[in-house]
């Protein structure tokens, strides 16, 4: 799960990184009496999940709070690349110096963790990689010892900073990994990190990314989850635990096992190519059960979608063999009843597959058409969804 700045900053504060003051309004009149709590020059920024928002006009310098209540006024509600804008966070001004970048990330490719450092903050740094990748140093540490002092050390060292600059950024590298460690985060990162005027070292901006799959100890992340932003269709496949994506396209998919679902994916979107360029609508895993309750709640996600024209249901039997999928589906249409009315391409292959078959073939439901092979059953899908 992505933070919002506003919740980064507040998530630093907790763990001990520098940060400025920052307040949180959703109304003109609360960014007026945030900028005057604050006092002096503060900054106006959109909260959205979202980069560029300095381009798109979503940060604003404001020397007064009546610039606060005007620039407010301007951003909440602005399009930021799709993202409507319903808060802002009113910042401390700060008087920086220089401007620095600093992340730690997981590094699936090395299966490790990576820090990455540049005396160049403030940039986009994607493009300061390619542009000169010299600038930024990659470096991957061992995640039972973390980034401790000589570790700190060592990053900012190979950044270029000098040995006077350094200890200051060792206490921000350590208390960032602190954060990170803590709050089983897959991304930190702060752009930029400033110093200030008098050498102080603040974390100016942040980006979280939180894993999800830690939720069953961190019990205070709950309170992060931002309802209102949340796709209701994700919402609710959530609620049922199902590992459910919304996509673009018109072709629902209901697989068993994450590999099965995304080659799915792959062979819907190429045979989508003969039938108008159609392609899936979701990714959506029902694991290793299929019963009537998984399959019914799966299915009501799905059909719930307006873009959804048709379904396709690819199910490889094993732990959970083809003839239960096959009662599933049945049974599932039967709780669903009038509000099925999309039809559904299915395919089964694997344990009991005859079985699962002569199952469907009998139910004889009118939504339902069976397919022999994933090819098939993809094909058809798309080529109902494009009719």
């Amino acid at each position: 799960m992505d933070l919002y700045e506003y919740q980064a900053r507040d998530l630093f504060e907790a763990h001990g990184v520098p940060v400025l003051a920052g307040i949180v309004a959703q109304t003109p009149e609360e960014a007026k009496a945030a900028a005057e709590q604050i006092g002096g020059v503060v900054v106006v920024k959109a909260q959205v999940k979202v980069g560029g928002r300095g381009k798109a006009g979503g940060v604003k310098l404001a020397k007064t709070a009546d610039e606060a209540y005007e620039h407010a006024k301007a951003i909440l509600g602005m399009d930021i690349k799709g993202h409507t804008v319903h808060r802002v966070m009113i910042a401390q001004g700060a008087e920086i110096a220089e401007e620095y970048y600093f992340s730690i990330l997981l590094d699936r490719a090395e299966r490790n963790y990576l820090a990455m450092c540049s005396k160049e903050g403030g940039v986009e740094i994607e493009q300061l990689a390619v542009d000169s990748p010299e600038k930024l140093v990659r470096y991957n540490f061992d995640p039972n010892t973390g980034i401790d002092a000589d570790v700190a050390a060592e990053i900012a060292t190979q950044a270029g900073f000098s040995s006077e600059e350094v200890p200051a950024l060792v206490d921000a590298f350590q208390k960032l990994w602190g954060a990170f460690s803590a709050e089983d985060a897959t991304l930190v990162e702060v752009n930029p990190l400033v110093k200030t005027g008098d050498g102080a070292i603040i974390a100016l901006d942040g980006k979280v990314t939180i894993d999800e799959n830690a939720a069953f100890r961190q019990p205070a992340h709950a309170d992060l989850v931002d309802e209102s932003a949340e796709d209701p269709l994700e919402a609710k496949a959530k609620e049922n635990d199902l590992n459910y994506v919304k996509l673009d396209g018109s072709v629902g998919i209901i697989g068993n096992g994450a590999g099965l679902v995304m080659s799915t994916l792959d062979v819907v979107a190429y045979a989508g190519e003969a039938h108008n360029g159609v392609t899936p609508a979701n990714f959506l895993d029902i694991g290793g059960g299929a019963s009537a309750e998984v399959m019914a709640n799966g299915l009501d996600v799905i059909l719930g979608d307006e873009q959804v024209k048709s379904v396709f249901v690819n199910v490889f039997g094993g732990i959970t063999s083809c003839d239960a999928v096959a009662t599933g589906i049945v049974k599932a249409l039967e709780i669903l009843g009038d509000t099925a009315t999309k039809p559904l391409v299915v395919r089964l292959d694997g344990n009991n597959v005859e079985e699962g078959r002569r199952i469907l073939k009998e139910a004889n439901h009118p939504l339902v058409i069976t397919a022999d092979t994933m090819d098939g059953g993809a094909d058809k899908a798309a080529e109902l969804a494009n009719k």
